[in-house]
């Protein structure tokens, strides 16, 4: 098995640019682990939320509300943000 340098599991060309690679590698992972922690505690919150609407005689899915945050993700980050708002609503539907 062979162990790979930083600069050649970096891609880049120096060692410099290879530390500061490495660097910011491990914080976009730490962002991501926040971000995955984020998504389940709201697919959490869906689920009261979804619960307590059904008990009541209502809707599983309010479209109006999921309207009302595809804009907002999309004003936020632009047409990808819509992409990831239907992902993050999908994570989130019909989980009770």
């Amino acid at each position: 098995m062979t162990t790979k340098t930083l600069t050649e599991e970096t891609g880049a060309r120096t060692d410099e640019a290879a530390s500061l690679i490495g660097d910011a590698r491990e914080r976009i992972d730490a962002l991501d682990d926040r971000i995955i922690g984020l998504i389940q505690e709201r697919v959490a919150i869906s689920a009261v939320i979804q619960e307590a609407r059904i008990s009541s005689g209502g809707r599983r899915v309010n479209l109006a509300r999921e309207m009302d945050v595809l804009a907002h993700y999309r004003d936020a980050l632009g047409k990808p943000g819509t992409a990831l708002a239907m992902t993050m609503l999908e994570l989130c539907r019909g989980r009770i």
